[in-house]
This record gives structure tokens, sequence and C-alpha cells, in this order.
């Protein structure tokens, strides 16, 4: 069962190929694919420098969220009148500290998700011949 019609191909289509793929060979021939998997002195460093890149990543996210914790902390410790604010009986500083974390962790590993896949799509798109 089709939706459409279905044609065959286009004759005289013509594949177009990234010009950066020439970019991939290094001067003795071998693409760069083929150095990571040798492990050779070039393979090495493109591997160095992924794991470099998803740590201090992985540093910078930590921070952000260490800090953002601090502030929650800081607001309930520096500031009287949150702590006489009450919801359904509860105290705002517990709710703050209690449930108030658990968006800022979702945030901090969506961010930490999305540019560690960036990181990871760049590096293949160095390394990947194609």
């Amino acid at each position: 069962m089709s939706i459409g019609p279905t044609r065959p191909p286009a004759k005289g289509r013509v594949r177009v190929a990234s010009p950066r793929s020439q970019a991939h060979q290094i001067s003795s021939g071998v693409t760069v694919s083929q150095e990571v998997a040798e492990h050779t002195a070039v393979g090495e460093v493109m591997v160095r420098s992924l794991i470099r890149s998803q740590l201090r990543l992985a540093l910078v996210v930590s921070a952000g969220f260490i800090a953002s914790l601090l502030l929650c902390w800081g607001a309930v410790r520096w500031v009287p009148a949150i702590a006489d604010w009450r919801i359904v009986g509860i105290p705002v500083p517990w709710l703050v500290l209690g449930i108030g974390v658990y968006p800022i962790i979702g945030a901090c590993a969506w961010l930490y998700v999305r540019a560690a896949t960036k990181n990871e799509l760049a590096y293949r798109d160095l390394v990947d011949e194609k």
C-alpha cells in the first residue's frame, strides 16, 4: 500500500560531498579515524582533547550547581523573613531546600547532557571520514 505515486530516482543525480572531507586526510594519507583507532600520537591527542573538554564541562556544571545550592542556602540563612513564611503549614525554608533543589538538579543535568552531546558530535565530525 503506497501513500503516493512512486517515481524512480531522477537520472543524473550527483552526490554532493562535504568539502571538509579532504581536511580529514593527514599528510601521510592516513585519516584521523585511523590515527585514533591505531592509538598513534595524533589519535591520543584527539582522545585526550575530548576527555579534557568533557572534564572541563563537568567541572563548570558542578560549580554552577554548587553555587546555586549555596544561593538557596544563603537566601534561607540570611533573609529572616523567609523563615516565618509557611505554605500549607510547612516552613518555606524546608520547601526551598527539600523540594526546590530538584528543578536545579534537573536543569544542570539537562544542560550537561546537551553540552556533552555537542562535544561528542564535534569530536565525531572531526574524526569521521564521511
